[in-house]
């Protein structure tokens, strides 16, 4: 198969598809591999690198997109390059799709197989593709958090681990999964007060565990959102509902009551943002005020990290590809249930249900559409 990895043209995303490493390996399974001159160059990875384990430099996307089988990316296709992808083609991506009514009409109108890395799922229930990059993102939020609560950049001033004879700051992080738990791990390395609220209280058990005491453990209700969050000094979203918008639990409301210079970091909001107020933002420019309350909602935090990310998830989708690759889209989705559950759009058809409740299509079962 002939597999193309386009330069990302979204604002500030210097992370690629695929990493040398992984563009050797599939030339070992007898694939071509085409990338975009200085497509890894934002992450030092160079042209000679990728020729070195035989791929072929391409000077444009364009010829990418006319050429390629499969395209290998990071971010959701902008329109430019929605629009060059053509019936018959795969996608391999992030998408998230429920939010974005305009680049899921591009993609059905396109014909195109994509199949979206944050639905492909495993054999305990997890997701494998977005939790390299939920990791990623749950570490940078605190990082983000804690500079933006500094004077210098419009915040409270707080330290967030304070020091003796000063209480540290008070950290809420709303949802317990990879983000949450990642957040916690920073935000308790650095010394703060952190609360996580989340909506099973097994997962409350395991990280009151994990933490061991080091974490208060809240169940999640509307009342215990409010309350902690208008005591808190950096609130942290981190709520996934798989293929879904998220859902908005942080109310303007409540943002009346928080104190002004405090943050909060969105970090659902690729998926729409799960703070009333949320609207994406970039790393060029990277937060707003609304409310009094700073807000980080940029779209592709990983990207800040972008060489870590690159290797992270190279490591995570390509085996993927690789099955991609050498059994073609057919066979390779009917083979792997967890493979087919990331399939988005398939040949005009929307084959996720999550994505066609979410913006008014007609459902239609990926086996089903396969078979077309």
């Amino acid at each position: 198969m002939l597999i193309g990895v386009p330069k990302e043209i979204k604002n500030h995303e210097y992370r690629i598809g695929l990493s040398p490493a992984g563009v050797r390996e599939l030339v070992a399974n007898d694939h071509e591999v085409l990338v975009e001159n200085n497509g890894g160059g934002g992450v030092g990875f160079d042209n000679d690198q990728y020729s070195a384990v035989g791929a072929r430099i391409e000077k444009s996307a364009s010829k990418i997109f006319a050429q390629a089988e499969m395209i290998v990316k990071v971010k959701e296709p902008q329109p430019d390059e929605c629009k060059m992808l053509h019936p018959g083609q795969i996608l391999f991506t992030y998408l998230h799709l429920a939010p974005d009514p305009t680049q899921t009409e591009l993609l059905i109108a396109s014909g195109a197989t994509c199949v979206a890395y944050e639905t492909v799922t495993d054999e305990r229930g997890g997701l494998p593709l977005l939790a390299p990059m939920s990791e990623v993102a749950g570490r940078m939020s605190v990082q983000a958090g804690a500079h933006h609560l500094e004077k210098a950049q419009g915040g409270l001033g707080s330290l967030l681990g304070g020091v003796p004879g000063v209480l540290p700051a008070r950290v809420l992080i709303i949802g317990g999964g990879v983000v949450g738990t990642q957040a916690a791990t920073m935000a308790i390395g650095m010394g703060a007060d952190v609360t996580i609220v989340d909506r099973s209280l097994q997962r409350l058990r395991q990280l009151d565990s994990e933490f061991k005491g080091r974490l208060k453990c809240l169940y999640s209700t509307s009342e215990a959102i409010e309350n902690c969050a208008v005591e808190s000094d950096l609130v942290i979203g981190a709520v996934l509902v798989p293929g879904a918008a998220a859902p908005k639990l942080l109310t303007r409301e409540i943002l009346k009551k928080m104190r002004a210079g405090s943050v909060v970091v969105d970090v659902a909001i690729d998926q729409g943002g799960c703070f009333e107020t949320s609207r994406p933002t970039t790393h060029q420019d990277p937060t707003y005020i609304e409310e009094g309350i700073i807000h980080y909602c940029v779209a592709n935090m990983p990207g800040g990290v972008a060489r870590t990310s690159t290797i992270a998830l190279t490591n995570a989708t390509l085996p993927f590809v690789v099955s991609l690759a050498n059994k073609g889209a057919a066979n390779a989705l009917w083979d792997d249930k967890h493979l087919l559950n990331g399939l988005n759009v398939h040949a005009g058809k929307v084959t996720h249900k999550a994505v066609a409740d979410a913006l008014g299509y007609d459902f239609a079962d990926p086996r089903d559409a396969l078979r077309v």
